[in-house]
């Protein structure tokens, strides 16, 4: 098969995204490369991928781009949050010209297209998601993630020799095993030698050593089980190894309509499993009008504006405030926001991703600051009932809590926002355990500033 055209996207912030797609079939398939390994144009070498897309291909039409940052893609820009990641995936749609497409990847790496399936269900048809991991770090309701040590240690030993024969000779001995349903650390098992340099250049063509060890640290810092019971359409969840089959069933298990199939050795390996899966996820009828979406939700408030209306008078106060107004307005067409309501000195936008909503929160607060003014800000993001065309429901009450918490000048995020925007260029101090106003149980929230990560 020959290689398809690679065509290049350009986003609105400069970035070129770099995609293909193939095939004429009656179904869309967009599928995520490895977390660390993409490039568009050498992936039709690796001896396990080539398969895979070529008989994608022969019923279906296959979709693949590289992520910002990998691959052929601009490689000179900060590794991507998974906003970001969703955004270029709905590009990429778009620019092929797919209204609805069956999402999959494995681990990880699957993460953005979960986010993009509860942000966007009409686009998804379903989701095939190899060897589930949904959580990067260990936490005592997830223990099949890292340690910090066990992180540490992985990222080191990884970097440390990116791209060099050793590395690659451990990919091809990993992949042969795992081809062949054995386990990777049993008898040395023999590799084609022609593998280990084909491994070796998608690896340093994918990304330099630096950028993998950023890309390492966002993996890690990421958690999208607050995500998961939002993914309306039909997930196929598969596994093949005993110790992967109990995370398995617990990703599974807040996911409306997910189903898990164990099968005989490393599921990602299982050429005829995933591509029949592929196939039954494309003959599924329309999902039915949802009555739900996923929203960000930031509500802002000016500190003080009793006192400040007494002292200056109504007419001074009402040019203070549509001055006021015009910088959060400014402020949401920059970053996306939709203005769902105004209250006196307060506002309720939306958001279909938490990082550009923190961007804009703190960018309201810097713009009024000009102005002599100071407000509060708070973000949440969950399932909003959709009432009278606009979001409502617990989500919403929850966020209008969080920013009653705040004080002058600062934002304040939930803890589901702080586990989806890593990578996102913020400091997060930790705010504590609150009690929210008529909302059951107490909520972790975090202070943010715009810094680098520390």
């Amino acid at each position: 098969m020959i290689i398809p055209e690679t065509r290049y996207l350009k986003m609105p912030d400069g970035v070129s995204i770099a995609w293909q797609a193939v095939g004429e079939g009656p179904i869309d398939v967009a599928i995520g490369f490895h977390y660390h390994e993409s490039n568009v144009d050498l992936m039709w070498d690796e001896p396990d991928w080539r398969p895979f897309m070529v008989s994608t291909a022969d019923f279906g039409r296959l979709i693949l781009h590289d992520r910002r940052g990998l691959g052929v893609s601009s490689r000179n820009v900060p590794p991507p949050n998974l906003e970001t990641q969703a955004a270029d995936i709905l590009a990429v749609l778009d620019a092929a010209g797919s209204e609805r497409a069956i999402l999959s990847s494995g681990s990880l790496s699957l993460a953005p297209y979960v986010l993009f399936a509860a942000t966007h269900p009409e686009r998804v048809a379903g989701l095939v998601w190899t060897n589930p991991v949904a959580k990067g770090a260990w936490a005592p309701d997830y223990p099949w993630g890292d340690t910090n040590s066990e992180y540490q240690a992985r990222q080191d030993r990884a970097v440390s020799y990116w791209g060099s024969t050793d590395q690659a000779r451990r990919i091809a001995d990993l992949r042969t095993a795992e081809r062949l349903g054995v386990a990777g650390n049993g008898p040395a098992i023999e590799h084609r030698p022609q593998d280990v340099n084909t491994y070796g250049r998608i690896v340093r063509n994918s990304a330099s050593p630096d950028a993998a060890r950023e890309i390492y640290r966002i993996q890690y810092e990421t958690d999208v089980r607050p995500l998961l019971p939002l993914v309306q359409a039909p997930a196929s969840l598969l596994t093949g190894r005993l110790e992967e089959v109990d995370e398995t069933r617990y990703i599974a298990s807040l996911m409306p309509n997910a189903t898990v199939h164990v099968i005989e050795g490393r599921s990602g390996l299982a050429l005829d499993a995933v591509l029949q899966l592929i196939r039954e996820s494309g003959g599924l009828a329309a999902p039915a009008t949802l009555d739900t979406i996923l929203s960000t939700v930031l509500f802002t408030d000016l500190v003080g504006s009793t006192a400040r209306h007494a002292a200056l008078g109504d007419r001074r106060w009402k040019a203070l405030v549509e001055r006021h107004h015009d910088v959060v307005r400014g402020s949401l067409r920059r970053w996306r926001g939709i203005e769902q309501d105004t209250a006196g000195d307060g506002f309720f936008a939306t958001f279909d991703g938490p990082a550009r909503a923190v961007h804009c929160a703190r960018d309201i607060v810097d713009g009024v600051s000009a102005l002599g003014l100071e407000i509060r800000a708070g973000v949440h993001i969950g399932e909003c009932e959709v009432i009278n065309g606009k979001p409502g429901g617990l989500t919403v009450t929850i966020g209008a809590r969080i920013a009653a918490e705040t004080r002058s000048s600062e934002v304040l995020i939930s803890q589901t926002v702080r586990d989806l925007v890593a990578g996102s260029g913020f400091r997060y101090v930790d705010a504590g355990e609150r009690e929210l106003k008529g909302v059951p149980g107490t909520w972790h929230l975090w202070s943010t500033t715009p810094a680098a990560i520390g």
